[in-house]
């Protein structure tokens, strides 16, 4: 379900002003990060991440309690190219994404920037070359955070969780933090279809819907920890969708 819809005049002033962010972004990037204590990294990142929020229209909810520190396995639905805009705003940390996204404008950029750990998902190979990557974060006491689905989804139907990653937290003995994410309309309270970004949707076809929409909630809800406890991996994934889907239905 959507709500209104912002004029194409408004819409474009703000695909403006994103773009003077993005780009200041890339520049702090370049500029600062490497002269920054990784508490002092994580601040600039969810400023700017909540600044970029606010320019598309977007506004930030957050449920239950953000972790303070790592080692920690986040694991999340997946709706929209603003999930990780989303999660970062509330707490930021390390994304496992598709290798594809190092590739997009400028977008790449600052995702490799911010300590981004790509994946061939098609590559079975690769695949456990990330996870062995992830675990070494995780014994680094570090915040990891995954989409469990490999790709979007509807924002209704939750998609089966593939196991393969949640092999990292098993190997580095860290727990994983199930988290709900969810768009909605603030006023009605029901579900928003501005930010999908699924099926034939370009990114560029997805982030003008966003624009044109008003009232779009970015809802993050955050359970509990969990620790293995004797499950293998795919049980494991299994009770995580079951959590998730619990805490995106609020």
């Amino acid at each position: 379900m959507s709500a209104g819809r912002r004029s194409a005049l408004a819409a474009g002033w703000r695909i403006l002003r994103a773009l003077w962010h993005i780009l200041r972004g890339a520049w702090t990037i370049r500029s600062e990060f490497g002269q920054l204590t990784p508490d002092a990294t994580d601040l600039v990142v969810r400023e700017w991440t909540r600044r970029m929020l606010d320019i598309l229209g977007v506004t930030l909810v957050v449920r239950g309690t953000p972790p303070a520190h790592g080692p920690l396995l986040q694991v999340a639905n997946h709706i929209s190219w603003l999930d990780i805009l989303v999660m970062n705003g509330a707490r930021p940390s390390h994304f496992v994404s598709k290798a594809d996204v190092k590739h997009w404008p400028v977008v790449g950029t600052l995702a490799t920037g911010t300590g981004t750990l790509y994946i061939e998902r098609e590559n079975r190979r690769d695949a456990m070359r990330v996870v062995h990557q992830m675990a070494e974060h995780l014994r680094g006491k570090e915040i990891l955070s995954v989409f469990p689905e490999g790709t979007t989804g509807d924002g209704q139907t939750l998609l089966p969780f593939h196991a393969n990653l949640i092999q990292a937290a098993i190997a580095a003995e860290a727990p994983v933090l199930p988290v709900g994410l969810s768009f909605v309309d603030a006023e009605t309270g029901q579900r928003h279809d501005g930010p999908l970004f699924i099926g034939d949707t370009t990114l560029l076809q997805s982030l003008w819907n966003t624009l044109r929409s008003t009232g779009v909630q970015a809802v993050v809800h955050y359970g509990e920890p969990q620790r293995a406890q004797g499950r293998d991996r795919r049980t494991w994934a299994q009770d995580l969708r079951t959590a998730v889907m619990a805490l995106r239905e609020g």
